[in-house]
């Protein structure tokens, strides 16, 4: 996708031992390429957000696998410094299944290897196609996607108005983005669109994020706080709402970003369809109640107690909100149960939240 009308993606090689991602925690105000050059620089640009978001998260964590091995090949045990490497990437972020499903899918191709070299040359063939797959899936849950956004226009024959909350945009897969895929693809298609953008505390990924990347495409939207999307619905403002997903069950439980549960409830309660866009490599498998089941990360107080901007003089500062002796809470994300989700946009095509319907799309996860 484009900043200031040049192409990016997320995530890219400058040469074999430096891989480069785009920095997000000082977007939109700064555009900082960072290079990560060890498995430490990756865990780091995974736990403290420099990448975010499941699909990036899994294929910055399948380069590091790839930076593992280079470091492992200069080790006295080759294995026993990989899968502590391993294990170390997957301790980054305990929600986000797109983390554990790539990372031991590279370790698995890795097992083919005879010897480091061919391991290593392997783990670096694993994480390009990684990123190209994710890239192509992204594109074709657009492509499925904006079928939803063509009908409701056909209804409507006027402006769309798509509510989405949190960042599952380009920056936050490889490119297109998973909620943000049908939007670009009506866009391209001339279908008038409006975005509403959650600001998504504590940190603005609506704000900071998905109104950067919709803005660098010329796409109309207007930045929301994150409790106005009920009383729009109630107004009969929004037409839709797409979000992304972080881990999604067999069974069509949707874990995302906090506060999609309760923007859920709201789309459910005045009869306006919710969707949650993800490729494959963001299903968890092996789990049929998310309630339950699903880790939910809790993150540090300080991302509640303070807040990021730039002041007048163009520095990026944080800024104490609240009395100094509060205490916070922060759950990263929340999981809504299958029961308020219209439907479930793929790769493959788009599914009920149901596990049957799911399973017709997956039918090798049977």
């Amino acid at each position: 996708m484009k900043i200031g009308q040049k192409s990016y993606t997320t995530i890219w090689e400058l040469d074999e031992s430096v891989i480069q991602i785009i920095d997000q925690r000082s977007l939109p105000h700064k555009f900082i390429i960072e290079d990560l050059l060890s498995t430490s620089d990756f865990e780091v640009a995974i736990r403290e957000m420099h990448v975010r978001g499941a699909p990036l998260i899994g294929a910055t964590a399948a380069y590091g696998i790839y930076i593992a091995c280079k470091e492992a090949a200069l080790s006295s045990d080759f294995n026993s410094y990989l899968f502590d490497a391993a294990a170390r990437l997957k301790a980054t972020r305990p929600t986000a299944v797109d983390l554990f499903n790539l990372v031991d899918r590279c370790l698995r191709r890795i097992e083919a290897g005879q010897d480091a070299k061919e391991k290593t040359t392997i783990a670096l063939a694993e994480a390009r196609l990684i990123s190209k797959e994710i890239r192509a899936h992204c594109f074709n849950i657009g492509l499925h996607g904006v079928s939803i956004i063509e009908s409701l226009y056909e209804q409507k024959g006027d402006t769309i108005n798509i509510l989405t909350h949190c960042n599952a945009g380009w920056l936050a897969t490889v490119d297109y983005g998973t909620a943000t895929a049908p939007i670009y693809e009506a866009f391209k298609r001339g279908i008038p669109i409006h975005v509403w953008v959650d600001e998504t505390r504590p940190r603005n990924q609506g704000a900071r994020l998905t109104a950067y990347e919709l803005g660098q495409e010329g796409i109309p939207h207007t930045i929301i706080a994150d409790n106005t999307g009920g009383l729009l619905m109630q107004k009969q403002l929004v037409d839709l709402v797409i979000v992304g997903s972080d881990r999604t069950t067999r069974t069509g439980d949707v874990a995302n970003k906090i506060g999609t549960y309760l923007k859920a409830l709201a789309a459910y309660d005045n009869n306006i369809p919710f969707y949650a866009a993800l490729p494959e490599s963001s299903f968890d498998w092996q789990i049929r109640d998310g309630v339950k089941e699903i880790p939910i990360e809790e993150r540090s107080a300080e991302e509640v107690r303070y807040i990021q901007g730039l002041d007048d003089a163009g520095v990026l500062q944080n800024v104490l909100i609240c009395p100094a002796d509060s205490s916070a809470l922060n759950f990263g994300f929340d999981v809504t149960p299958s029961k308020y989700v219209s439907g479930i946009i793929t790769e493959r095509g788009i599914c009920k939240a149901e596990e049957a319907s799911i399973l017709k799309l997956y039918p090798e996860k049977a």
